[in-house]
């Protein structure tokens, strides 16, 4: 019998292709305006449409944490001084209602260590 030689086909790897910030700029601006397919911009940009899903869900999570940052960033008064009624200038203790879900306890603590509340509430709420 004859012998056939199999020879087999030698592929070469394809490299991975390196997108320009200014590219990937460009492209996400086009895929987050409004009634726009992110499929079609893919098309239209020769990318695979998941992977411009990833970048436009990942500069959507910068913009919220930025956002988030700058929301925590504004300035609130420190102290805000209250008019104190007779009867409550007479208390002996620090009364705090506490819930976690379904769960309140209250915890009263004597006036005379309210530092000690203080650090105790702050590692609390951590």
């Amino acid at each position: 019998m004859d012998e056939v030689e199999v020879v087999p086909d030698v592929v070469q790897p394809t490299r991975r292709r390196r997108h320009s910030k200014e590219f990937k700029e460009t492209v996400i601006r086009a895929a987050m305006q409004p009634n726009v397919s992110i499929a079609a911009v893919a098309l239209h940009y020769r990318l695979n449409a998941n992977l411009l899903r990833s970048w436009v869900a990942a500069r959507e999570d910068r913009d919220a944490a930025e956002a988030a940052r700058q929301e925590l960033n504004v300035s609130s008064p420190e102290f805000v001084p209250l008019q104190m009624q007779n009867g409550v200038a007479a208390a002996t203790h620090i009364e705090i209602e506490v819930r976690r879900g379904a769960t309140a306890i209250t915890v009263r603590w004597p006036l005379s260590a309210a530092s000690d509340c203080a650090t105790w509430l702050q590692g609390w709420l951590r």
